[in-house]
Formats: structure tokens, C-alpha cells, sequence
């Protein structure tokens, strides 16, 4: 289902039209164009990233198009008769490459390829950015969270903290950052995602007693019944009142599902609530357990030993809340026939110029050894570069190569079926699983090696030597 039933060719930016009329009126709109979509540093202090947003992103593109109305309001902004009559005639054309959504990406790496017309390669940049920048964001938070929980069930729960309209891809993007499930109706209608949800506290306010209230819920929902216990007071009430409940349920033939803690010391109370239902021989009853978690804490709590079976994860997940960004870039590599640069006085900001593929290698064990920048004619390569420390280098040499870009999209068109969030996760689930233990810890993790082909050195350093001189003599 799409992420825009209209209008998507105005989610951009102003400068992005008045630039793409420049180029009309210029002569250069139809100039054979190359961009690359890559970052160059790893978001939360993480080791890695989970590439997200490309089925939303390619959704949009086969079905850009300025609409009557939208021209209409173009034509308003002072837009000229020739550039509104080229929109309405616009379609996007262009091949793009991509690496799978999902896989497992590293700095300075192309991610995404697009290869078009200077107007259409120009005029996505925004949409392109938006897209994959959030939703990989949110699926490398949703990675480490997986991560620090194990096979524990982690649901999201956040839709009501996100920023607005955003939340709907933050719920998809969450699921394939490895999260089970959602609460986000909205999103789990439109990527067929898996549904969860509990009760709140207003439930049980809204009853007499609390018993009264766990008891209602019971009786409407006796399959799939979890209580929410911290209402009151856990120990004396909550956990006292689902106990009797849950005694009642067995009584019918049913059986309560769990408990859910969203206050107080997470750690104590899951620990307490566990011997208590253990006493009265419910060890079946699960604990779940919410409250502005991250991975952080709930690597603590299971430190600690606390017996949860499930958290809920809202604020901290869905606004990415210890990093809101995540600085993907759009640049072009190729003008024309030539390969081109964005010079910067130093190569951490120069980008890498020309068309170019990613190979990754594997050590004899199957873990993920390095990644290959390399031209894309280039084959057999054995060693690489540090993009930025030029001086140091690695060999591949006997280790099994795989390319990771793949044509995904045609003269405009999609090729092949585009991947469910949920097949998504489970592509992520093996990648991650070959990435290096070094690589997933929290606390300084190891940096993934990434290097360049010497003939891509050589090519960065020409280009970069001859924008110098041409800076010199211009001063």
C-alpha cells in the first residue's frame, strides 16, 4: 500500500523547483545524471546501520506525477509556461540501485544509486532523503533494542509520542529494526504489520474498583487478557486483584495472559509480581512491562535478572530520542559522461566520484569481514583503501566477495515484488547474525572496515587535485 495516495510531488523542497526550472531554461534537463545516496557516520554511537524506506521510496517514485491542481498552485508561485507544461508531462524515468531493505550498511558506502536526467535525479532528492534518513533511523534504534531483549516479544508503543504523521513509518521502519509488533492501527492497516495492545490506566479508573475493572476486561477479553496492575498500588492491589482474576478465569476454562507494569522500579516489582503469581501457581502469567524504555535499560533489567517476558517500547524508539538524526546525503557522482566530486578541503567531506558498487566480504567463518568500494567495471579486487586515512589498507584476497547493489527500478518502474516490513526484518535478522559481535556492542563498538579500490583513490585524488588547481589560479 502507499505511503502517499497524492500530492507526493510537492513533499520537497521550494529550492529543488526553482532549481530544476534553471535547468529546463538552461538547456540541461535532459543531462545524463548519477547521484548517490550514502552517510558518514554511524547514528546512536552504533557500530552499524539498518537501511530503511526503500520500498516507500521506489512506491513514490513509480507513481510521481504533478497533478492539475499542484500545477495550478506552481503557476501562482510565478513558475513559467514551459516549466509547468514539462510537469505535467512529467514521469520519473530513471534506473535506480539499491542495496536491500534491511541489509546492514556502513559509512561512505553508496546505499542507494539513481541514475536519470538531471531534472529527475535533481528534483527526488528531498523525498529520497526524508524517506530513508527517518526510516533508517528508527531501524537501527529498533536493531539495538532487539539486540539488548533477545528472543524476549517487544511490541511498539509510541505512536502517540512520535511527531506527527511520522509515526506511521516510524511503526513500519520499528518492525523491521526487529520489533514484533504495533499498537499503530494506521500502520498495521497499511503495511499488514502484526497488531498489539493492552489497556490503560483510564480503563480501570472508569470502573468503581479496580477488581470490577479486571474482571470486565476479562469477560470481553478472555483469549488474549493482560492488566495493567500500577494503577493504584502493584503489591497491595494490582497484583492481589489479577491473581484473583486469573483464579476466576481458570475457574471458566480460560487463563490470564499476563501482567503489565508502566511505573516504580521495573526491576523489583517484575521480580515480586513473578513470586506472587508463582505462589498461587500461575507461572504461566507473563510480565510485561513499559515505561520509557531503550535498549539501555532494558539491558540493566535483564542484568539484573528481572523475569519479563515482553516490553513495550514508545518515546525513546519512535522519536529516536537520544540521536533525532540521521545525516544521509544526496550527491552526485556523474555529470554527463564524466565522473565528478563534491570537493570539500579534506576527503571526509569530499565524495566519491563515478559509478561505483559495493562488494562485501566474508571471513571462512561466514561472518561479514569488509566491505569494497570499487568503479562498477572493476572485478577481482584485493585490496582496498580507508576512504579517509589513505595510508592504511586491507586485503581480501581468498575471501568471498558478493555485490550488494541490485537494479530495483527500471525507466520508472519497480522490478520485481517489493519486500513485505516483515520479510524485511527477517533478511536483517540473518544479515545481523554475520555481523561481528565487536560491531553490535553499545559501549565503543568496533568500526566495520569499509575501503576503496585503488582505482577509486586514484580517481577521488585526480579530481580532488584538479579542483585545487583550479581554485589557485581562479584566486
Amino acid at each position: 500500500m502507499r505511503v502517499f495516495d497524492s500530492h507526493a510531488a510537492l513533499f520537497t523542497d521550494y529550492y529543488q523547483l526553482t532549481m530544476a526550472q534553471g535547468y529546463l531554461l538552461t538547456g540541461k534537463a535532459e543531462k545524463k545524471t548519477v547521484f548517490d545516496f550514502f552517510f558518514r557516520e554511524n547514528p546512536y554511537g552504533n557500530g552499524y546501520v539498518v537501511f530503511a524506506g526503500l520500498s516507500d521510496l521506489l512506491e513514490v517514485l513509480e507513481k510521481l506525477r504533478f497533478e492539475d491542481n499542484e500545477i495550478e498552485y506552481l503557476g501562482s508561485l510565478g513558475f513559467g509556461t514551459e516549466f509547468l507544461r514539462y510537469l505535467y508531462n512529467f514521469r520519473f524515468s530513471g534506473t535506480i540501485h539499491a542495496m536491500k531493505e534491511g541489509e546492514v550498511v556502513f559509512p561512505y558506502e553508496p546505499i542507494v544509486r539513481i541514475e536519470g536526467t538531471l531534472f529527475e535525479t535533481q528534483l527526488i532528492e528531498t523525498i529520497l532523503l526524508n524517506l530513508l534518513n527517518f526510516q533508517s533511523l528508527i531501524a537501527t534504534k529498533a536493531s539495538r533494542i532487539r539486540f539488548a531483549a533477545g528472543n524476549r516479544r517487544i511490541m511498539d508503543v509510541g505512536l502517540r509520542r512520535a511527531q506527527g504523521l511520522g509515526g506511521i513509518q516510524a511503526s513500519k521502519a520499528a518492525i523491521i529494526g526487529g520489533l514484533d509488533s504495533t499498537s499503530n492501527l494506521y500502520a498495521a492497516f497499511r503495511y499488514s504489520l502484526n497488531i498489539a495492545g493492552t489497556q490503560s490506566h483510564s480503563w480501570v479508573q472508569s470502573f468503581t474498583d479496580e477488581l470490577s475493572a479486571f474482571r470486565a476486561y476479562a469477560d470481553i477479553y478472555p483469549e488474549n487478557c493482560v492488566l495493567l496492575v500500577d494503577t493504584y498500588n502493584v503489591v497491595m492491589s494490582g497484583i492481589p486483584n489479577a491473581i484473583t482474576v486469573a483464579k476466576e478465569m481458570e475457574g471458566k476454562g480460560q487463563k490470564l495472559k499476563a501482567i503489565r507494569l508502566d511505573t516504580g522500579d521495573l526491576g523489583y516489582l517484575s521480580k515480586k509480581a513473578r513470586a506472587m503469581l508463582n505462589a498461587e501457581r500461575l507461572e504461566y502469567v507473563q510480565i510485561y512491562v513499559s515505561n520509557q524504555l531503550d535498549e539501555h535499560l532494558i539491558n540493566k533489567l535483564i542484568q539484573q535478572g528481572a523475569p519479563i517476558d515482553a516490553f513495550g517500547i514508545g518515546t525513546r524508539l519512535l522519536t529516536a530520542y537520544d540521536c533525532p538524526v540521521f545525516q544521509g546525503v544526496y550527491k552526485q557522482s556523474v555529470a554527463g559522461d564524466k565522473p565528478t566530486l563534491k570537493y570539500a578541503e579534506s576527503f571526509a567531506k569530499t565524495t566519491l566520484p563515478g559509478l561505483k558498487k559495493v562488494v562485501r566480504f566474508f571471513d571462512s567463518m561466514g561472518l561479514f569481514d569488509s566491505d569494497g568500494i570499487m568503479m562498477d567495471t572493476e572485478e577481482d579486487i584485493e585490496v582496498f583503501y580507508d576512504p579517509i586515512k589513505t595510508d592504511q589498507q586491507f586485503r581480501v584476497g581468498g575471501m568471498t566477495g558478493r555485490p550488494l547493489l541490485q537494479k530495483v527500478m527500471e525507466h520508472g518502474h519497480i522490478i520485481g515484488t517489493l519486500p513485505t516490513p516483515t520479510e524485511s526484518a527477517k533478511y536483517l535478522s540473518q544479515r545481523f547474525s554475520c555481523l561481528p559481535p565487536v560491531c553490535k556492542r553499545f559501549d565503543k563498538p568496533e568500526q566495520f572496515k569499509v575501503g576503496i579500490s585503488p582505482s577509486l583513490m586514484r580517481l577521488r585524488s585526480f579530481l580532488f587535485e584538479q579542483v585545487q588547481k583550479e581554485t589557485i589560479t581562479k584566486k
